[in-house]
């Protein structure tokens, strides 16, 4: 199997294009790359290296310069992977040393509270903002710098249209995507990365005043509980994917005054069997439990169920059955009690149909 390849964060790449934006500044050539650190940074030993879109670099004046740098998010699926990050870097004046960034065109700006900066502020993160300052300081050091104060000013061109691809309208973050990256690496398929959403999202919700949080698997689960909440805010619907256990629990320990929980009926199966995620790779369908709980329900589907080979063959000999209802009620049941016990508290679950429809809740 091939190993899928790492890439690097938005984070790092404004931070290697202020880097170069600087170098322009301070020797008056283009660098072909630069090396950015990255978290923890402890020693500066680990660094990234990036290569500078020279094309788009230029000085603008005696005292500010512009470079950029193209977003390699490896082999994951990121929407801003291939996106240029411009940095434009000025000397001001100001406090010896003082680093100022701020975010301009395709950076998006924070509107509501629940994220790690207030309100207003460009959507730069603690971690991408650290990072750069990290980087300039050093490198001013060495060129004897260091007297100087720096303005940095990141954009991203088509940032506006990138982010109506992602969750940061829903997030309250309005005008171009959030410039991210904890660690400063790309991880395909992060699920770290995942869970970091889910716990914004969910702080999102809280802090704008969601009293009822609905968590889904997917984008059509969460649309099926749009219509059943159609009163609910944007921000009480989050996405938490298979990470049942992980979001059940950190949306338990939150003072909302409800949790639901919508998902498709193999979803609903490996949480009622209790499985912390339900991702294909993660586990599989108990056919054999399945069948025996049709059984004690007085099903007569019991051995069509036991022969099924997936969820969709199960649950149509299971709704084909008199009491088939009665099977799905107390699957629901066993799943809202599963549920329960991650977040501490009642959960309400919702089993949809892909055709739409809701089979039951519970």
């Amino acid at each position: 199997m091939k190993r899928l390849r790492e890439g690097f964060s938005t984070g790092t790449a404004a931070a290697g294009a202020a880097l170069a934006a600087l170098t322009l500044l301070a020797e008056g050539r283009v660098p072909s790359e630069v090396f950015v650190p990255l978290p923890p940074f402890d020693d500066g030993s680990n660094l990234a290296r990036l290569p500078v879109e020279q094309r788009s670099c230029r000085p603008e004046s005696p005292s500010c310069a512009v470079a950029a740098v193209c977003k390699d998010g490896g082999d994951d699926p990121d929407v801003t992977s291939g996106a240029l990050i411009v940095a434009r870097v000025n000397l001001t004046k100001g406090v010896c040393g003082d680093i100022r960034i701020d975010g301009g065109d395709g950076v998006g700006r924070v509107t509501l509270p629940g994220l790690p900066l207030p309100v207003g502020e460009a959507a730069i993160n603690p971690v991408p903002r650290e990072q750069m300052r990290i980087a300039l300081r050093r490198y001013a050091s060495e060129k004897n710098l260091s007297r100087q104060a720096l303005s940095v000013v990141i954009s991203v061109p088509g940032g506006a249209k990138l982010a109506r691809r992602t969750l940061n309208p829903r997030l309250g973050i309005v005008g171009g995507i959030s410039i991210l990256g904890t660690q400063g690496t790309v991880r395909p398929f992060s699920h770290e990365a995942w869970k970091a959403t889910v716990r914004q999202g969910l702080n999102v919700a809280l802090q704008t005043g969601c009293a009822t949080v609905c968590l889904s698997t997917g984008r059509r689960s969460e649309a099926l509980l749009r219509r059943r909440y159609p009163e609910l805010a944007p921000q009480a619907f989050i996405q938490a994917a298979d990470f049942v256990s992980f979001s059940l629990k950190t949306a338990g320990v939150m003072p909302f005054a409800g949790i639901v929980w919508g998902c498709f009926f193999g979803k609903l199966l490996k949480l009622a069997q209790g499985m912390e995620n339900t991702h294909a790779r993660k586990g599989d369908i108990d056919f054999e439990r399945l069948a025996d709980l049709c059984l004690r329900s007085g099903a007569r589907c019991a051995d069509a169920v036991r022969a099924a080979t997936t969820a969709a063959h199960a649950l149509d000999d299971i709704r084909a059955d008199g009491r088939g209802q009665e099977v799905l009620l107390e699957i629901a049941a066993r799943a809202a009690a599963r549920a329960a016990g991650f977040a501490g508290r009642p959960v309400r679950i919702h089993l949809f149909h892909p055709d739409g429809g809701l089979l039951c809740a519970a």
